[in-house]
């Protein structure tokens, strides 16, 4: 069974759409349990109907035309209660529905399983069988239930691409298709879509059609003969080191290119109106579902030479496209994974939304994307992602929502709500120069999140006090080598001297996790519970050195340097950082630079850390709290994973009881403590927050005038009894809710994100 299993997935895996991928799951699974029938009904969403989809025993005719109800039959039964049913005489179970179209009174026996994706009944998986007397056994159903959960996930992108294109399940067209993911970053953009993806993969290469038939034929014919004279070119010189045997390995190659072979192939497809890469991927794959299914060995092992003469053609076509691409006026950047690089490549002022199949709202992507007030969206694991490029976009930011080819109607919604939200920070200007203080006095510094120059000027605008965070791993992650140490003096100088006299806390250098530099791979199973941060800067002191005398000799003249330690859990690491800091300064003195020293800080992000509070600011001068990673930790949910998204809440009642011990031990021993995490960017996060106790709270520049309007606006007592309130409850989305509410009645909603309904709402009406 495991091998049937094994063939199975890798048939469908390859399938060219849903009904394809169907029709292989009901042969299989038929030929595999030696039954009579065994059918797939999927549940649309557009009319919560199951709908006979693929069938291998019934009637063909029924496919697409049978429908049951959300609850009808034992189809329904199956579905609503998200569990097998097996029966030996189904027509005797009142729930039984009898369709004549099918055929199906010839059968008794009835197994059928849940198709579940992500907590979604997609679907059921049903085998019957003519004989009253059997019933499937335990051995049967267990393989059907493993058949329907390792095919989950890919039904769930086919209906996923299939909904791109604009078709429901019955073939019906359908507009607005929404596809959910989470906020990664607040905001509304309309723009194109445009798929970037890594170099020489081809299972990332896009779906795309061309009217430049020749030039992608020639795109292609001068591929293939590059890669025939680099074969060539490789062979001869190796031909005195091989074995005959081994030689004829680089002949295979060769004939694979010749005219009547692969090549060929993808010229036909080229013909029909198919651009040259994504043609040699269809073929290509073809081939390799071709070779994975035949049973001799050899044949078997070819597979690897196919992909690899594959990536060989499309590095070449990659090599001879344009090298300036063509980005769209208002560029929607699209990506299996997104990349600090890649946003960089998008020239100014076109790149207005971003979607990104993996990560999550506090992915380090999505930080950037805040920071430079991009609308963005992630985790959108069941998209696919080549069907986007070239497709009007809608990037619902605030709900983590975006929609393919919208209607008028919808873009016309979505539109007034970017009108609306320019026109709210318009009216919020006036509020830059103004002090954040309550209306009874309480004063709030409120500083920015910065790691690009960009992040500086929009900060200023926005009426910032100084930098909480600068993260100094981005001049890092931007280069191909680690900077010298004149390169982050210059770095470091900007943000300086752009916010003096005011404090700029610059965190050392915190790499690992999901922040990772080309040059410098950590490849590890559990990279945030690895080595990252301090641990790797105190292993490796020739780097945090030079940082620290780059910050150093960058503040002279200004003093208004202060230095943070990330992912402290041990009273040693801030001992030994302290140490070498000091000798640092202590150097940069000798050598006739007129500084002070700065002030020395910790990042509370660790469990450990919450629990070491006083001891830690005995040996520092002053605490920030970083709440991304601290919810993380204490919440053991992986902020990059979109499966477990849902599971990671800022408002958690164990993160905001840990924020308030914090916050008190620091109280008790005088030292100031702030936040940096996305919390502080949230008007009801910033004014629990206030009423804890913390000093600062650091945001990206966006949420700054928005937070300054509401802590103006109302007095700490109000907060306080808001927060004593909130912390009487054990739901992070019943804390939320209270929280939204309170400021609403405050007359504050129109800060608040739109409800969940509201895009979705309006699809709707928009459809019908």
């Amino acid at each position: 069974m495991l091998s049937i299993l094994r063939s199975l997935v890798q048939e469908v895996n390859s399938a060219r759409d849903l009904k394809e991928a169907l029709e292989i799951i009901v042969s299989r699974v038929q030929k595999a349990m030696t039954t009579e029938v065994c059918s797939v009904y999927l549940l649309d969403p557009a009319s919560n109907r199951y709908i006979l989809m693929a069938t291998e025993g019934l009637y063909k005719d029924s496919v697409g035309k049978v429908s049951l109800a959300y609850s009808e039959g034992l189809v329904g039964l199956v579905g609503s209660r998200e569990e097998p049913i097996n029966l030996e005489d189904a027509p005797s179970h009142p729930r039984y529905r009898y369709f004549p179209e099918t055929g199906e009174e010839r059968f008794r026996s009835f197994l059928g399983v849940p198709i579940i994706h992500h907590r979604r009944v997609l679907g059921v998986l049903v085998v019957q069988q003519r004989e009253s007397s059997r019933c499937f056994d335990e051995g049967e159903e267990a393989f059907l239930v493993t058949v329907s959960a390792q095919l989950a996930g890919v039904i769930a992108h086919s209906e996923a691409t299939g909904a791109i294109s604009g078709l429901s399940l019955t073939g019906e067209e359908t507009k607005d298709i929404s596809f959910n993911g989470v906020p990664g970053a607040p905001g509304v953009a309309i723009g194109t879509g445009m798929v970037v993806y890594p170099s020489a993969d081809l299972d990332v290469v896009p779906e795309k059609p061309t009217d430049n038939i020749e030039g992608e034929l020639e795109l292609f014919q001068s591929a293939v003969q590059a890669v025939r004279e680099d074969i060539e070119r490789v062979a001869n010189r190796l031909a005195s080191q091989l074995r005959p045997e081994e030689q004829a390995l680089f002949d295979v190659y060769l004939r694979m290119l010749d005219d009547e072979a692969l090549p060929g192939e993808v010229a036909i497809k080229i013909r029909e109106g198919i651009w040259a890469q994504g043609a040699l991927k269809q073929v290509v794959q073809q081939y390799i579902r071709h070779f994975e299914m035949m049973d001799d060995h050899y044949l078997q092992e070819r597979v690897v030479d196919i992909r690899d003469l594959g990536r060989r053609l499309l590095s070449h076509m990659q090599e001879g496209e344009q090298k300036h691409q063509e980005y769209p006026e208002r560029t929607v950047l699209v990506s299996e994974e997104l990349t600090p690089a890649m946003l960089g490549e998008v020239p100014k002022g076109q790149l207005v939304g971003l979607v990104s199949v993996k990560g999550s709202s506090n992915s380090h992507v999505a930080i950037l994307a805040r920071a430079m007030g991009v609308p963005t969206v992630m985790g959108l694991v069941d998209i696919p992602v080549n069907q986007l490029d070239g497709r009007e976009l809608v990037v619902d930011g605030f709900e983590g929502q975006i929609f393919a080819s919208p209607s008028a109607d919808l873009r016309a919604f979505y539109q007034a709500i970017c009108e609306e939200e320019a026109e709210l920070f318009r009216g919020l200007e006036v509020l830059k120069d103004k002090p954040c203080e309550t209306t009874d006095g309480h004063r709030v510094s409120l500083l920015v999140n910065t790691g690009l120059m960009t992040d500086v000027v929009r900060s200023l605008s926005h009426g910032a006090e100084g930098i909480g965070l600068y993260r100094t791993e981005v001049p890092f992650m931007i280069k191909d080598r680690f900077p010298s140490e004149q390169e982050q003096r210059e770095y470091y100088r900007e943000q300086l001297e752009a916010f003096a006299p005011n404090p700029v806390t610059m965190r050392t250098l915190d790499i690992g996790g999901d922040k990772s530099l080309t040059y410098f791979p950590i490849e590890e199973e559990n990279p945030f519970l690895g080595w990252r941060g301090i641990r790797v800067t105190l292993d490796h002191p020739e780097i945090f050195l030079v940082q620290v005398r780059a910050m150093l000799k960058a503040s002279e003249g200004l003093n208004n340097l202060q230095i943070m330690l990330p992912m402290i859990s041990n009273i040693s690491e801030v001992e030994e950082s302290l140490h070498l800091i000091y000798r640092v300064y202590h150097e940069v003195r000798e050598e006739g630079y007129d500084i002070h020293m700065p002030k020395v800080g910790v990042m509370v992000e660790v469990p450990a850390a919450v629990y070491q509070i006083r001891e830690l600011a005995e040996r520092v001068d002053f605490l920030s709290v970083g709440s991304n990673d601290l919810t993380q930790y204490l919440l053991a949910v992986d902020r990059n994973n979109p499966r477990v998204a849902q599971l990671y809440h800022s408002y958690h009642p164990a993160v905001l009881q840990a924020l308030v011990r914090i916050a008190q031990d620091a109280r008790s021993v005088g030292k100031p403590v702030g936040i940096c995490g996305e919390l502080a960017g949230d008007p009801g996060g910033a004014v629990l927050l206030m009423a804890m106790g913390y000093d600062s709270l650091s945001m990206n520049a966006a949420s700054l005038p928005k937070v300054k309007s509401v802590i103006r606006s109302i007095d700490r007592e109000w907060a306080i009894q808001l927060l004593e309130d909130v912390l009487l409850l054990d739901s992070p989305h019943v804390i939320k809710s209270c929280v939204d509410l309170a400021l609403r009645n405050a007359g504050f909603g129109r800060y608040l994100r739109p409800g969940r309904s509201s895009g979705a709402a309006m699809a709707e009406q928009a459809v019908s």
